[in-house]
C-alpha cells in the first residue's frame, strides 16, 4: 500500500526511523480517509515507538524547520510542504472515573491502537523499511468501513467511560460519514450518557457544531435524542419532542419538524449560524403552546419569545455572544414574517418593513422560511413555494426602487435640531419616527428633499417653526 504514502514526508520519516532504529507509523484519520477515498486533510498523526518529541526534534533538524514541542502532552508538531505533522509516542492509558485526563505510560503499537476511539481510527500504515506501507488493522477497521459501521476497538463501555467525549465523537463520525453506530456502542452511550457532564461545554459544543455542519445533521440529532445525550447537553431542544392531543386534535412534533427544517437549510447553505437559526426557530413553542377549542393548538408569540431565549441559550451552550448570536436572534424573531406575506396580498409597505428589519440578512431569512415549509401535502407545498417566489421578486423590485435594505434615514437628529433651533428632546424623536413611518408606508419617497419637506410640515404640526436661515 505504499501508493498511499506518496507525500515526500513519509519517505523522509522512513529514512530517519532507519537511522535512529525506531519504529514509526502514520495512524488515525489519514489512514481512514485514504482507505475511504475521501479528500485528504492537511494534518497527519505519526506514532513513534519511543519518544515522539525526540524523533520530531531530530526530523526538524534534518528538514531545517521549526518544531513546536508540547512536553506536557508528550507531542510535537512541525509543518512541511503544506502538511501539519504531529508526533506522539506510543502510549498505554488508564482513567479515573471523575476525569477524562488519562494516566499515561509508554506502550507498544498494540497498546496505542487499543486506546483509540473507533476501529476506523485505529488503523496504521507502517513507515518502517521492512514493511513500508503495510496496513496494520487489528480490529477489522477496513471491514467496518465496508459495512459503514462505527465500532469501538475495546468493549464500548470501557472506551466511553475512559473518555465520555467519545460518545459525542461516535455520533459526529456517524453523521459526517453517514455510518450507523454499532448496537453495543449505542447501548453503552445510552447507559453512560450522564458522564458527559464531566466534559467541558466548550468541547461538547465543538463536537455538536461538527454534527450541525454535516451534510445531513438530523442523523446526529436523532442519535443524541435516542441516547439521552440531547436532554443533558441541550434540554431546550429535547423539549420540542412529542405530540399532545385534546379533543382528537394534535399538533405536529416540533422536534422532528425542526430536524426537517435543519436538513432543508443544510441543502441550501453551509453557514453554521443559519443552521443554528433553523435549530432555534421554534425553540419557544413548548413555552407558548395553548389549546383553543375553536382553532386547536396555537403557539402565538413563539417567535418573540424564542428571540428572547436565544442569548441565554447561547450563553449556556458556550456559543459566541456576538454578531453571530444577534444574527440567529434576528432570524428567529422574523421567521414568520415572509410566511405571512406569502399567505396574503403582498403590499409594498409590508415588503419595505421586512427589508428595513432584516437588512443584509434578508436572503438568509428567505432561505430559512423556504426550508420551514415541511408540509407533506404537495399541493400546499407547491402553493407556498410559488408564493415565496412572488415575495422574493417583490423584495427585489421594492429594494431596487426604494433602497430600504440597511436603511439610513435621509434626515437625522442634527438636521432636525438645526432647522428648528431646538435641543435634544421628544420632538426630535417624534419627527424622526414620523419620517421613517412615512417612507416605510410609501407616503413619501426615500430621498432627502422629500424627507426635508415632510420634516418641516411635521414640525409645524407640533408647534415648531423653522429658522429663516435654515
Amino acid at each position: 500500500m505504499s501508493e498511499n504514502l506518496s507525500h515526500p514526508i513519509f519517505s523522509i520519516i522512513r529514512e530517519l526511523a532507519r537511522e535512529e532504529e525506531v519504529s514509526c507509523y502514520v495512524i488515525g484519520g489519514f489512514v481512514r480517509d485514504r482507505i475511504m477515498g475521501r479528500p485528504l486533510k492537511d494534518d497527519i498523526d505519526i506514532l513513534v515507538l519511543g519518544s515522539g518529541i525526540d524523533f520530531a526534534s531530530k526530523l526538524g533538524e534534518k528538514l531545517h524547520t521549526k518544531v513546536a514541542l508540547y512536553k506536557s502532552f508528550g507531542t510535537a508538531m512541525l509543518n512541511y510542504q503544506g502538511l501539519q505533522v504531529e508526533f506522539v509516542g506510543a502510549r498505554k492509558e488508564s482513567y479515573r472515573r471523575d476525569s477524562r485526563k488519562p494516566i499515561v505510560e509508554d506502550g507498544t503499537l498494540a497498546d496505542d491502537q487499543n486506546r483509540r476511539d473507533f476501529t476506523i481510527n485505529a488503523m496504521a500504515f507502517s513507515l518502517n523499511e521492512a514493511d513500508y506501507g503495510a496496513l496494520v488493522d487489528p480490529f477489522n477497521g477496513v471491514e467496518d468501513i465496508k459495512n459503514q459501521l462505527i465500532r469501538t476497538p475495546l468493549e464500548p463501555g470501557i472506551t466511553f467511560s475512559d473518555d465520555p467525549l467519545r460518545m459525542m465523537r461516535a455520533i459526529r463520525f456517524a453523521t459526517q460519514l453517514n455510518f450507523r453506530i454499532d448496537a453495543a456502542a449505542l447501548n453503552a452511550i445510552a447507559e453512560q450518557a450522564d458522564r458527559i457532564k464531566i466534559i467541558s461545554k466548550e468541547r461538547v459544543i465543538d463536537e455538536l457544531n461538527k454534527i450541525i455542519l454535516a451534510k445531513k445533521p438530523s442523523i446526529g440529532f436523532k442519535y443524541l435524542f435516542d441516547t439521552g445525550l440531547l436532554e443533558l447537553i441541550f434540554p431546550a431542544m429535547s423539549q420540542l419532542y412529542g405530540v399532545e392531543y385534546v379533543d382528537g386534535k394534535g399538533h405536529k412534533d416540533n422536534f422532528y419538524h425542526t430536524l426537517e427544517v435543519l436538513d432543508n437549510v443544510s441543502e441550501l447553505s453551509e453557514d453554521l449560524w443559519l443552521r443554528w437559526a433553523a435549530i432555534m426557530h421554534d425553540i419557544a413553542k413548548p413555552a407558548t403552546k395553548r389549546f383553543d377549542k375553536k382553532v386547536g393548538w396555537t403557539f402565538h408569540g413563539h417567535e418573540d419569545r424564542g428571540a428572547k431565549m436565544v442569548p441565554k441559550l447561547f450563553a449556556e451552550l458556550k456559543l459566541p455572544l456576538n454578531e453571530k448570536m444577534k444574527f440567529v436572534q434576528k432570524l428567529v424573531l422574523l421567521h414568520l414574517r415572509p410566511i405571512v406575506l406569502a399567505q396574503d396580498i403582498v403590499t409594498d409597505s409590508a415588503v419595505r418593513r421586512l427589508l428595513f428589519e432584516a437588512g443584509d440578512d434578508i436572503d438568509a431569512l428567505m432561505m430559512l422560511c423556504h426550508a420551514d415549509v415541511t408540509t407533506k401535502n404537495e399541493y400546499k407545498k407547491k402553493k407556498y413555494r410559488e408564493n415565496f417566489d412572488l415575495v422574493k421578486q417583490k423584495l427585489k423590485d421594492v429594494e431596487e426602487r426604494d433602497q430600504i435594505r440597511n436603511w439610513q434615514p435621509p434626515i437625522d437628529g442634527d438636521d432636525i435640531m438645526k432647522v428648528f433651533g431646538i435641543g435634544p428632546g421628544r420632538h426630535v424623536g417624534q419627527i424622526k419616527n414620523a419620517i421613517r413611518e412615512a417612507i416605510l408606508e410609501g407616503d413619501i419617497p426615500n430621498s432627502r428633499n422629500e424627507a426635508f419637506a415632510f420634516m418641516v410640515e411635521k414640525g409645524k404640526s407640533l408647534g415648531l417653526e423653522p429658522l429663516k436661515e435654515a
